[in-house]
């Protein structure tokens, strides 16, 4: 299998974000309308956004991740890897680039929510530094899923070179 291209997310890759989505979140998938509202970045005047796609060597979309950065706090809002890319490094790879990209906007910190069920994407999170912070009772929906809180401080400490160098 060859590596993964990363590159920023453009409107016209949200077909594939949305498959991807739908296929690996079904009960919470976000909306095509959400991810126009990030790409958009119609917030804060000094908010960030980051969005980057992971193409394979055909072209298929098989990963994607997001950050929202402002007022030195980055927010992971979004990270996934298509099925057959699980345990390929894929993951570590997306969260490395939105560390930089937290780094890059001066966040102090960086926080995300994770399914508690989801213990495999919880050890990624913990390879890279988070910490559990606190629950989010029924954080996704419709599911009543409750949401674990993490935190990482001081991204620019944390990418996946410093941890496996």
């Amino acid at each position: 299998m060859t590596e993964a291209v990363l590159r920023d997310m453009r409107w016209w890759d949200l077909d594939g974000v949305l498959a991807l989505e739908h296929d690996l979140f079904p009960e919470d998938a976000w909306s095509r309308g959400m991810f126009w509202s990030e790409l958009a970045d119609t917030g804060h005047p000094a908010a960030s956004r980051t969005y980057l796609v992971a193409e394979d060597g055909a072209g298929r979309l098989v990963g994607y991740a997001g950050l929202a950065a402002i007022a030195g706090t980055g927010d992971v809002q979004t990270i996934a890897a298509a099925r057959d890319h699980w345990g390929t490094g894929l993951g570590a790879r997306l969260l490395t680039e939105l560390l930089r990209a937290a780094t890059a906007a001066e966040c102090h910190e960086v926080l995300l929510e994770v399914r508690v069920d989801n213990p495999r994407a919880q050890r990624l999170y913990e390879r890279f530094g988070f910490a559990a912070i606190g629950v989010r009772k029924g954080y996704y929906q419709p599911g009543n899923v409750d949401a674990l809180v993490m935190r990482l401080a001081d991204p620019a400490l944390n990418t996946v070179e410093e941890i496996h160098g």
